[in-house]
C-alpha cells in the first residue's frame, strides 16, 4: 500500500518545475517583432565585439534572438525546423492593447460630439 500512495503523488511535477522556471526564458514575439524592423536589424547584426556573449556577439539570429559560436552553427540553425517556425510565427503582427480592450468589450469614453452640447440651438418643449 505504501508503494501504491507514493507513486500516485508524483503527478509530473517535474515536467511543471521546468516548464515554470525562467533561466532559460527567450524573448517574446512581440519584443522579437520590434527587432525585425531594418533599422534595429542593421544594429543587431552589426554589434560590437562582446567577450561574454557566444562567438563573441558575432553570429546573431535576430528572428530566434540568439547567439551562435561560430558561422556554421547559424548555417545549421537557419535550416532547421525552428528557425524556419519562428519566421511563420513572426509573419503575424502582435497584438496591440486596443485589440485587446475592445476583444474584452472595453472602449474609448464617448463624450459626444466635439464642439459643445447637442441640444444648445434646438428648443426643447416640455410638456405637463
Amino acid at each position: 500500500m505504501g508503494r501504491l500512495a507514493r507513486k500516485r503523488n508524483h503527478n509530473n511535477k517535474r515536467e511543471i518545475y521546468r516548464k515554470s522556471r525562467t533561466r532559460n526564458y527567450r524573448r517574446d514575439l512581440d519584443q522579437i517583432h520590434d527587432d525585425v524592423k531594418p533599422e534595429n536589424a542593421a544594429k543587431l547584426n552589426a554589434q560590437d565585439i562582446d567577450t561574454d556573449l557566444p562567438g563573441m556577439a558575432q553570429h546573431y539570429c535576430v528572428e530566434c534572438a540568439r547567439y551562435f559560436i561560430n558561422q556554421e552553427a547559424m548555417d545549421v540553425h537557419t535550416k532547421g525546423k525552428l528557425h524556419k517556425r519562428r519566421i511563420k510565427q513572426l509573419k503575424e503582427e502582435p497584438y496591440t492593447q486596443a485589440e485587446a480592450d475592445a476583444a474584452a468589450g472595453i472602449s474609448k469614453a464617448d463624450n459626444g460630439k466635439p464642439g459643445g452640447r447637442a441640444l444648445v440651438g434646438m428648443d426643447v418643449e416640455m410638456t405637463e
